[in-house]
């Protein structure tokens, strides 16, 4: 019969050989980890990383004043003096482009925000209370999303103006309605859960229940419908400005600018192709980011 005495470790004592070598990490810290590994998604980080402190400094780091108009330096090209040109009114076109990319995050950033947080209570509650909550919610759910989301948002627009409020009721209209869909799906499954059942017996209010152990458990998914839907908005609100139905001067955004660009482009392509490169880089860094995120928190990849 085999006994532990007859064995003998070696090269270790029997406390070494015994304790566990490899360290505990968590959820997020095994995210983090093949997060750093993915050399294309760190390298997206640090270009976000830049092009935020670009939107804070970048207005008054050459010290011209984005608005103040400079007719006898109007339509210059690249230069020591102005590092992207001017534009036909003669201002710094640096300083315009990170005044409109600042814009443009801000804009994403809040309707991101509002989609997260309306999806999330909204889907929450389908999911929480079911039977015929859940089917008149998903019925208006339905409604909302048989309706041409560009017709919602020109209409917006036209009721509301060419401001900054309208343009984020329009873009946040009917973007939570996927969110609500995703954490719809993902608490029903949490739903069967026993520490659910047991802030239930314990007469926890829904509210509570949503937030403490709902919204904890959906968090990477949450992560990630961020990271998709920025660079979506950033586009889209781009996009609007450009047709015309956005943003209009003076206020300032990327798309206002390669509305502006545009207009000029035959005789000074400059002024539409530095908001073009900065309106890219941004988008890019930020899908980038998502696809390494994407692999980063899906647990099936855990190691």
């Amino acid at each position: 019969m085999l006994t532990p005495d007859k064995f003998k470790v070696i090269g270790y004592t029997e406390e070494e050989a015994n304790s566990i070598c490899r360290p505990t990490i968590s959820y997020w810290q095994d995210a983090w980890r093949r997060l750093r590994k993915n050399p294309v998604a760190m390298a997206s980080l640090i270009i976000l990383g830049l092009l935020v402190i670009m939107v804070i400094i970048g207005p008054n780091l050459r010290g011209y004043d984005y608005i103040a108009m400079n007719i006898p330096d109007k339509n210059q090209g690249a230069s020591a003096k102005y590092w992207f040109g001017t534009d036909n009114m003669g201002r710094d076109l640096f300083s315009r482009i990170w005044v409109g990319a600042r814009a443009s995050l801000a804009i994403a950033l809040v309707a991101t925000m509002l989609k997260l947080v309306v999806g999330t209570l909204y889907g929450a509650a389908m999911a929480h209370f079911g039977g015929w909550v859940d089917d008149l919610l998903m019925r208006i759910i339905e409604v909302i999303n048989s309706l041409p989301s560009l017709l919602v948002t020109i209409l917006i627009m036209m009721v509301l103006g060419n401001n900054l409020f309208a343009m984020l009721v329009a873009l946040s209209i009917t973007a939570w309605c996927n969110t609500a869909r995703q954490v719809r799906g993902m608490i029903k499954q949490l739903k069967e859960s026993e520490y659910v059942y047991a802030a239930e017996v314990l007469g926890a209010s829904p509210m509570r229940i949503i937030l403490k152990h709902y919204v904890p458990n959906m968090i990477s998914i949450l992560i990630l419908d961020a990271s998709v839907a920025i660079p979506q908005f950033i586009f889209t609100e781009a996009g609007l400005s450009f047709l015309g139905i956005g943003l209009k001067t003076p206020a300032i955004s990327l798309g206002v600018l390669i509305s502006l660009g545009q207009q000029t482009m035959d005789f000074y392509p400059s002024q539409l192709f530095y908001p073009c490169v900065v309106l890219c880089v941004i988008v890019m860094a930020f899908n980038l980011l998502g696809d390494g995120l994407r692999n980063a928190l899906d647990p099936r990849l855990r190691q």
